[in-house]
């Protein structure tokens, strides 16, 4: 008994340091080809969850290849709407699999990080005639990040 109590005190303060999950969140990104070749221009996108209780929009998504930002996904939102408890895939900017400044990595891999920077709870009504969102404040517990991992195919 005194072994259990314990091993409880030791493990509280990791177990309290631990923070849930926001309830936005990247579930899984998308790269098409899935083995790109040098110079490949890859199509980008990413399966946006909400666990939340309110409509999310208003995504600010950035992008990183190998650690090195992509500008093209820079001051960027996506508009679209998630409904509590579903998900909806955001197309995100095209990159190209080497360029200059940043060539083929040595190891052939290619890491692929989406960063879901913030969020915003949103409500639509009709007013007039005329669809109107408005915001209703952060989502909390951003940003967080999913990365995938290419293994790029052998030059052409």
């Amino acid at each position: 008994m005194k072994s259990v109590l314990l091993t409880a005190l030791l493990l509280a303060p990791a177990l309290a340091q631990e923070k849930p999950p926001p309830p936005v969140t990247i579930e899984a990104v998308k790269v098409e080809p899935a083995a790109p070749g040098p110079d490949t221009l890859c199509r980008l996108s990413a399966s946006v969850r909400n666990s939340g209780t309110r409509t999310a929009s208003a995504f600010e998504i950035g992008v990183k290849l190998n650690g090195q930002e992509i500008p093209s996904s820079k001051k960027r939102l996506y508009l679209k709407p998630v409904e509590p408890g579903q998900a909806v895939e955001v197309r995100l900017p095209n990159f190209w699999s080497t360029e200059a400044g940043r060539p083929a990595p040595k190891d052939g891999r290619l890491n692929v990080e989406v960063v879901l920077l913030g969020a915003s709870w949103t409500e639509r009504e009709t007013k007039d005639g005329a669809e109107v969102w408005k915001t209703l404040g952060s989502v909390p517990g951003l940003p967080m990040a999913k990365t995938v991992t290419l293994t790029l195919a052998k030059g052409r």
